[in-house]
């Protein structure tokens, strides 16, 4: 019987700390959005509070899941998520809300299905792309089936709208592939290909708004510019050291919404370079954890499914905080583990059970390398 070792401490203590900043800087951004919409200043806070309490008890019950039974289901759990994407469209069981449909109704909560569907794309491919092996290399064995997996969910995620996690759903099948060795020609192509789409969707329709705030802010500052605007004047306003937490401005209804896209603002307003450095170390050593674990992995499966996992991560960290640095345009990706949101939590966390698992799999002296 194969030897198990403590799950990767590293990681363990990034994602729980960054959860803890997350709660504080919820409840810090929240005050007001939280006043206004329900009455009571702690509402939003409360919420995203019980949600990472229950998303760490998740990422420990899972690390303790031997990651093998994943391969198992991995068909089923895609299957699944399909129908989860497909039942936001259906009236009584789709909730619609800030103009799209992404949510479904449990009972008394809402899901974001789309959280799911990255999870099982990731354990498919990774099922999927350990067992073909070479044949990776190949057109109609190796890239078609991707490419209409990429076309079928990403197009689906598209219709909620939800084009930024389209995207992230994109990268990370094509991520993926080029990790297990796929055909450069194939996916040179491929690249291309979503690049153009990606282009031609932000360039055209009420989406162009947000291309034209973000290569000319000063023209339309009241309008589509005033997020990224509002998002550098608390970057900028923050300095070096910061206001001092709970005495940002931007959160008095300046900046949309900051306990979510914005959040990484609202650190930097509140806690300054220092604080948001210290987010971007916690996140760095997480990424080193994480592929150090996908690197030293015992099997294709896991090394795949390891990296699928912080890859998600990383994209997701890169696009919100190039959005808040005004370097990209405004698409709506939450900061993994700090922006409120109860489903995107618990999956994460779930992910990052899943990725302690396997580094209990690794021995001490390879995590080491």
């Amino acid at each position: 019987m194969k030897k198990i070792y403590p799950s990767d401490f590293w990681i363990t203590f990034s994602v729980i700390a960054l959860t803890c900043v997350g709660v504080v800087m919820v409840f810090s951004a929240s005050i007001y959005q939280s006043s206004a919409l329900y009455d009571d200043q702690y509402a939003i806070f409360r919420r995203q509070l019980i949600y990472s309490v229950l998303g760490i008890f998740v990422m420990l019950f899972v690390s303790r899941i031997d990651y093998k039974i994943y391969k198992r289901f991995a068909l089923p759990l895609l299957g699944l998520s399909f129908i989860l994407l497909v039942l936001v469209f259906v009236p009584g069981i789709g909730y619609y809300a800030n103009g799209a449909y992404r949510w479904i109704r449990i009972g008394g909560l809402t899901l974001q299905t789309s959280e799911v569907a990255k999870i099982t794309i990731i354990i498919f491919m990774a099922a999927s792309l350990s067992c073909i092996k070479e044949d990776v290399r190949k057109f109609f064995s190796g890239f078609v089936p991707y490419l209409i997996l990429m076309g079928v969910f990403s197009g689906i995620i598209y219709l909620q709208p939800n084009l930024s996690t389209a995207i992230i759903i994109a990268c990370l099948i094509l991520g993926m592939l080029f990790v297990a060795g796929g055909n450069m020609l194939h996916l040179g192509g491929l690249f291309g290909g979503v690049v153009s789409i990606i282009v031609y969707l932000i360039a055209s329709g009420w989406r162009r708004d947000r291309l034209e705030a973000f290569l000319s802010p000063e023209a339309n500052i009241t309008g589509s510019g005033w997020q990224s605007r509002q998002s550098i004047l608390a970057l900028g306003s923050g300095g070096v050291f910061g206001q001092g937490l709970g005495n940002g401005k931007q959160k008095m209804f300046f900046l949309p919404e900051p306990q979510n896209d914005f959040i990484f603002a609202h650190i930097g307003e509140e806690l300054g370079l220092i604080g948001t450095l210290l987010i971007l170390v916690f996140f760095l050593v997480l990424i080193w954890r994480g592929v150090n674990v996908a690197v030293n992995a015992p099997d294709s499966f896991s090394s795949l499914l390891a990296f699928g996992l912080i890859l998600m991560i990383g994209l997701q960290v890169v696009i919100n905080i190039a959005v808040v640095a005004q370097l990209i345009p405004v698409t709506g990706i939450p900061l993994p583990f700090i922006s409120a949101g109860g489903t995107s939590v618990v999956f994460l966390m779930g992910g990052m059970g899943i990725l302690l698992n396997i580094s209990r799999h690794v021995t001490p002296k390879r995590r080491q390398k």
